[in-house]
């Protein structure tokens, strides 16, 4: 297969052409599959909802900047998401402890039970996507999409 992406005979280059096409590839086909999905419990809660829940509930209550620059989102936006999320009864304001002037924000038992819902359907469906892959296959893709993850956060962090 040609990699349009590089020149020469750089294998290096040409490896970085090929992660750089795959993940492309798996942020599209991650988008049309969660779509495409058929069952409503994908889609009891939007994705920024589900990953600003997630944050929480590993991380505890946060105030808004804390949370924006956690997810490298913009305060107004984080604020937007919080305020429909507040709506739908999905997480709930706190005086801040630290700063009676402002509010922390914590899921809401509804909130942590919609993302146990997504969680769960995820879990199902990766695992009928995956259920020809070997135990060990499964356990090195988890390990090296955590350090791609990983890595990707901490240069985002120095920006």
């Amino acid at each position: 297969m040609r990699d349009d992406h590089t020149t020469g005979t750089d294998p290096d280059a040409a490896t970085l052409g090929r992660i750089e096409t795959e993940i492309a590839l798996l942020m599209r086909l991650g988008e049309a599959t969660r779509r495409a999905t058929g069952t409503a419990e994908h889609r009891v809660l939007d994705r920024a909802a589900y990953v600003i829940l997630r944050h929480l509930d590993k991380a505890g209550p946060q105030n808004v900047s804390a949370l924006a620059a956690r997810l490298n989102l913009d305060g107004s936006t984080v604020t937007r998401q919080v305020s429909a999320m507040q709506r739908d009864g999905l997480i709930a304001r706190t005086p801040d402890p630290a700063d009676g002037r402002g509010t922390v924000i914590s899921p809401t038992p509804a909130g942590l039970q919609r993302m146990a819902a997504v969680r769960a359907a995820r879990t199902r469906l990766y695992g009928d996507i995956l259920a020809d892959w070997t135990g060990d296959d499964r356990d090195t893709l988890a390990n090296l999409l955590h350090r791609l993850n990983e890595a990707l956060d901490a240069r985002n962090r120095r920006r």
